[in-house]
């Protein structure tokens, strides 16, 4: 099914990680396919997911609701079909900031299905761990923390407008766990903690947006 055929589900909101979390549960929910993640400059995330309409429509909802538990602010719709005209403006090119030094805009790089077994997805005992904060101070104090307490890797770093800042840790599922607990308090005082969370055998749209080594086998 070509993008154009398929309907567009979109799901915008604050912060890196209940983006990222929402997706998880939208994969898990329905059978779709991640297009691009965007960031918006201003706190917030953009998913931009394709499939059949219903899957999508299932997909969004989940998503939504995954969200708004997480105070991640979201708006959502779905496209049932993409205009053929519109589609330029809708899927942007991949670019760089200098100012954060990092994409703005990911694209999977391969197209995953719902239902794919590779890597840490295969595994039932892997995990993801998201901190994320508003300041640089905090989320380092978070994650050395973390490190110190568990087992961990970490294998990623998303930047927002506003401060916001997000490390990625990977991990069996009780290191990540640990390693959450010992990062959340670690940023009293020194930040505002956004979010904390664990990922337990992530979807494959979640690992096609992180770097290629966080994905691989152990």
């Amino acid at each position: 099914m070509t993008r154009t055929a398929s309907a567009l589900g979109i799901l915008e909101t604050t912060g890196w990680t209940p983006a990222m979390v929402a997706l998880d549960h939208m994969e898990k929910a329905a059978r779709i396919a991640v297009w691009q993640v965007e960031l918006n400059d201003f706190l917030g995330t953009c998913v931009k997911i394709t499939g059949p309409v219903d899957a999508v429509q299932v997909a969004i909802e989940t998503g939504h609701r995954v969200a708004e538990h997480m105070q991640g602010d979201p708006r959502c719709t779905v496209i049932p079909r993409v205009s053929r005209a519109a589609h330029r403006g809708i899927d942007s090119r991949i670019e760089f900031n200098p100012l954060i030094q990092q994409h703005v805009v990911h694209a999977p790089r391969t197209a995953p299905s719902s239902n794919g077994d590779s890597g840490m997805q295969g595994s039932a005992n892997s995990a993801l761990g998201f901190i994320e904060t508003q300041g640089f101070t905090a989320v380092i104090e978070a994650v050395d923390a973390a490190c110190k307490a568990a087992s961990v890797e970490v294998v990623g770093k998303e930047k927002l407008g506003g401060g916001y800042v997000t490390i990625v840790i990977r991990g069996d599922v009780a290191a990540v766990r640990a390693a959450i607990e010992a990062a959340r308090p670690k940023v009293e005082g020194l930040g505002k903690l956004i979010a904390a969370h664990v990922i337990t055998r992530p979807s494959p749209g979640i690992l096609s947006l992180l770097p290629a080594a966080a994905v691989a086998t152990s």
